[in-house]
């Protein structure tokens, strides 16, 4: 049996399309594809869309979204990931974004990524990250080695330090270095 080539795109019901399709448009750097009452369709790259908002009548209000994504308290879809190209496109969106006024809730070099993540305005959660290894076949062992089992979650860190080490000349490579940061912080979990 096949596997699938790609994940095309998710759909979340709302019954607040525009807020929804703005924030979303602000943090993804999205155009809209097609919108009408009922559905609104967004493409931030090739495909013909990525995300859709459904408004298919009245919804409940889900519980209000906690602080931290570690502490969900509801089933569902905990958060959807967004790629970036590099460590310094992420955080000139985080730049972006916190001028917009939209910030992280949690950022986190978990050792296969460095993440942030938000909270849209139906307390969906959404991370943008950028993988810590140049061959994605390399996240993968690292995951399967002993430094992850001994911490799955990761290491925090602050963006706008990150951001001024990179100005500063560090290479991305050492600021996506979970080891390195490791040094100077305590594991979360």
């Amino acid at each position: 049996m096949a596997s699938p080539v790609k994940l095309s795109h998710y759909v979340l019901q709302t019954n607040q399309i525009s807020a929804m399709r703005d924030w979303y448009r602000q943090v993804l750097q999205a155009e809209v594809v097609h919108e009408n009452d009922m559905i609104c369709f967004l493409s931030y790259d090739e495909e013909h869309h990525r995300i859709a908002f459904l408004n298919p009548g009245p919804l409940q209000r889900p519980a209000a979204a906690t602080d931290a994504i570690r502490a969900g308290d509801r089933p569902g879809l905990h958060h959807a990931a967004f790629t970036f190209a590099s460590l310094t496109q992420l955080l000139g969106a985080w730049e972006r974004l916190k001028a917009q006024g939209i910030r992280p809730h949690w950022c986190v070099n978990h050792g296969p990524t460095t993440s942030m993540y938000f909270r849209d305005p139906d307390g969906n959660g959404l991370e943008l990250q950028v993988d810590n290894f140049a061959v994605l076949a390399d996240c993968k062992a690292y995951m399967q080695g002993p430094d992850f089992a001994a911490n799955p979650i990761g290491i925090e860190f602050d963006p706008a330090d990150h951001m001024r080490r990179l100005r500063g000349g560090m290479p991305e490579r050492e600021l996506l270095d979970r080891g390195r940061l490791a040094k100077a912080a305590q594991p979360v979990g």
